[in-house]
Parts: C-alpha cells; structure tokens; sequence
C-alpha cells in the first residue's frame, strides 16, 4: 500500500468527532462506519498482499512519518474523551443518543485506546511506552501492556495463553474466559505495576465523574467495556483453532506465521495500523506495523476484521465457516 494510506486512520476518530457533534441518530454514524460501511467494502475490494521490496522497507523503516500517525492518536483520544465526558454532562440528551455516543466512544476506546496502544508497546523506548499506557488508561486496560508482551506472545495458540481462543469455543464464552484470565495472568507477572495501573485508572475515573458528573461517568466505564469486548473479540478471530505442537511437556514448538489468521483486506490495514496482518507480527513481534509482510503460509481470513467480528457475534455461522478453513489447513 502507499504510505498515504495510512491515512484512513483518521476516519476512525472523525466519525466520532461527527457522532459528537451532530448528536441525534448522526450518534450512530461511528458504529455505522465500522460495522456496516467498512465490511461491505472489504466484500467488494481486493485484498492487498503484496510486500514492500528490500529498498523499500529500508526507507519505510526509518521514517518518521509512520509513528507520527500514531502519536497524534494519544491527544485525539484524550480529546474525544473529553469531548464525549462534556456533551454527556452539559446536554440534555434522548436515551438513543446516550446509547449512540456510548457506542462511538467505545469504538474510539478499542481502535484508538487499545489497538494503537498494542503497536506503541511493543516499541522499545519509554515514551512511546508511556503513550501506549496512557491509550490503555482511557480504556481501564492497562494490564494488557503486561500480559500481552510477557504472557500473549510467549504463549500464543497453546493452552496457557488466555487470549487465544480454542476450537468450537463461543465467542461470549471467551469473553469472559479472556478477560478474566488476563487480569489473573498480569497480576502474577507483574504485581506492582498492576497495583499502579489500577490506581491511575481509579483516579482517571474518579475525575471524570467529579468533574463532568455521573452520567458521564457511566458513560465511560461503558464506553471502555465496549472497547474491551472489541479487543477480545479481536484476539478471538485472530488465533481460533489453531495450536502450536507440544515438544515436550510443558515446551511448544516456535510461533510460526502458521499459528495466526491473516487478513490483507486494505480497510482493516489502514485502520488498523496493520494488525490484520498479524501472522507476521507474531512470527516477528520488534517488525513496525508498516513494515509486516503476507506469508503465503498463514491461513487467510475470508474478509478484514469488522467482518469477522460480526460474523463471530453468530457462533453457528461462525463454526461452519471457520471450521471448515481450520480443516483444510490439515
């Protein structure tokens, strides 16, 4: 893809910024971008699977135009936030727009709080490390900065990894599964970070119902819930089914691109900073979002993410089409 493609990033937080702003039925705008536009287009365009040439990736790697997308991402979340926490408390607004506005702000927390806060923590500075906190904060994440590089990547499509979701397993099952186990799982690597998490995501809380009153604080615990659940319905998609073999007890074979489901679909790509392309990311976890590569090998996804997603909400759908792609990989 082109570098200004990327770009489409920014379609996230405008269609927040205009579900904001119009209120009324145009409060469903981002919900409606996301889960009805985007995966009717990624039915009909071409998926992207070409890789960057050897000269190309080495001036891709070192430019500085590809984490500057993703810097801005912090001060617009924080924004929308605030800009969501205000029209909550100084509007008089219909049961629909409240529900509307939620729904945006809980997009915003899983696209901007956790998706870009994924790609900033694997980086190795600690400032983008920090920012990459900061997102989790606006969504009562935080914890994922922990599991996901200590847990996650080390025991990714085995038993013992809690975001990987197993064979016939219902995605509302998972939910709970994942969820609870990760919180369990960061606790016990890293006990006092988690105790510093929990308390600034108390504060961030406590602030936000204090200063803009309750009903903007409900709205934001419900806006990081929706954020969450579309995290977790993300790590759902993307390991179903599929294992690492046991070498000996306890030891599994290396991540392979094999051991993660891929989607080159451009929308996904673009929005997403690259995550669908995540049998790579996997397979090379330090390899920048603009820098993964399409693997041949890895088993495809039938379209991007917001499609999967829905097709994941239907789980007897969801078996008999994916199933039967795990049952031809053997």
């Amino acid at each position: 893809m082109k570098r200004s493609f990327y770009l489409l990033a920014f379609t996230v937080p405008l269609s927040l910024f205009v579900s904001f702003y119009l209120k009324g039925w145009w409060s469903y705008l981002a919900l409606g971008y996301t889960f009805v536009f985007l995966p009717l287009l990624e039915l009909i365009l071409p998926a992207f699977n070409s890789n960057l040439r050897p000269d190309e990736e080495l001036i891709w790697k070192s430019d500085k135009y590809f984490d500057w997308i993703l810097w801005v991402m912090v001060p617009l979340q924080y924004g929308l936030l605030i800009y969501f926490c205000s029209i909550l408390s100084h509007h008089s607004l219909k049961s629909f727009e409240v529900i509307g506005l939620v729904s945006a702000m809980g997009i915003g927390c899983g696209v901007l709080g956790i998706n870009v806060a994924h790609e900033l923590g694997h980086r190795n500075n600690l400032l983008e490390q920090t920012m990459a906190k900061m997102l989790l904060s606006s969504s009562l994440y935080w914890h994922f900065f922990i599991e996901h590089n200590k847990g996650h990547h080390k025991n990714v499509s085995t038993p013992h990894d809690p975001e990987s979701s197993r064979l016939n397993e219902v995605l509302y099952a998972f939910w709970f599964r994942s969820i609870k186990d990760s919180f369990l799982s960061a606790l016990k690597i890293d006990r006092k970070q988690m105790f510093l998490a929990l308390f600034i995501q108390a504060f961030l809380t406590f602030l936000i119902f204090f200063i803009w009153g309750s009903l903007a604080g409900l709205g934001f615990l419900a806006s990081a819930l929706i954020g969450i659940i579309l995290l977790e319905s993300v790590n759902y998609i993307e390991h179903y089914g599929l294992s690492r073999k046991e070498t000996s007890p306890g030891r599994y074979e290396k991540v392979l691109p094999v051991h993660s489901w891929n989607a080159d679909n451009p929308l996904s790509r673009a929005v997403l900073f690259d995550l669908s392309r995540h049998s790579d990311h996997h397979a090379n976890v330090a390899r920048k979002y603009q820098l993964l590569q399409h693997f041949n090998a890895s088993p495809q996804m039938p379209t991007g993410y917001p499609g999967m997603i829905l097709l994941s909400l239907i789980p007897p759908l969801w078996f008999k089409v994916m199933n039967k792609k795990i049952s031809n990989l053997a």
